[in-house]
């Protein structure tokens, strides 16, 4: 790879959002929960978005991710311009070009590890790259573990199985939303780490809800909402930093 091609891949923006706003109800019960956002998640990058309850962080990351409408500004995945698109077209979208991990690893109990794993290409159709799908399960440690069925896998093992399904399809962007919240620690600690080497070793881009300082650690970038808007950044967190960070905000809001 060239070195202009390297400088081209760090700043390539994945996904975009330009004065993002998300309004809910009318007059008085009106209730701003984005205030014109813009921020960029640039391929190859792991974001962590944090910020305290009601900030704005989910319903940014829903609607930056096609899962939410927004009330006005826009949002672009790649060279996507979302408010564009039909449901028809964004469902086909969120299909191809998006990785979902939840809270609720959302496993079908009926099939196995694999079957779990392959599911939402088998929907569209799609036979999955052998070699990346062998890539993602050998990085994931659940080799072994592809005839069980979800009801017979701990908790971390079924975020393994989720976190593996959202790389499986080779998507252009993958979005969590607090997918270690259901974990104890040491669990939550493998998906993250999972998730990190996926941005490191496979070139993966992933954005990430969290109220976790030690889980935005993980993180190349955190960004921190309050209020609906964007008020901070840091870049190579550590979960000291974040926590010291998230610290201020709530001393800010009991005295402002």
């Amino acid at each position: 790879m060239t070195t202009t091609s390297l400088a081209h891949r760090a700043t390539a923006v994945a996904a975009r959002a330009s004065d993002l706003s998300k309004v809910y109800g009318l007059g008085e019960t009106q209730v701003v929960a984005l205030d014109r956002v813009s921020v960029d998640f640039r391929q190859g990058e792991f974001t962590a978005i944090m910020g305290p309850s009601g900030s704005g962080k989910s319903t940014l990351m829903h609607c930056v991710a096609g899962l939410d409408s927004f009330s006005s500004g826009s949002v672009q995945l790649g060279e996507t311009e979302l408010s564009t698109l039909k449901d028809k077209q964004l469902t086909q979208l969120r299909r191809d070009k998006i990785g979902f991990i939840f809270q609720a690893f959302n496993l079908l109990p009926t099939l196995t590890a694999l079957e779990n794993i392959t599911l939402p290409m088998d929907i569209a159709g799609r036979k999955p790259d052998k070699q990346w799908l062998d890539q993602v399960i050998s990085m994931i440690g659940l080799a072994d573990r592809l005839g069980h069925r979800p009801t017979q896998l701990s908790g971390g093992q079924q975020q393994r199985v989720a976190v593996a399904r959202a790389l499986a399809s080779q998507p252009e962007i993958i979005f969590g939303d607090e997918p270690t919240g259901n974990l104890d620690s040491r669990s939550g600690a493998e998906v993250l780490g999972f998730l990190r080497n996926s941005v490191r070793e496979l070139g993966q881009t992933v954005v990430m809800v969290t109220h976790d300082p030690a889980a935005a650690s993980y993180a190349d970038r955190v960004i921190f909402l309050a209020d609906g808007r964007i008020v901070d950044e840091m870049l190579h967190p550590s979960a000291d930093g974040v926590l010291d960070r998230m610290k201020a905000f709530d001393a800010k809001g009991r005295t402002s």
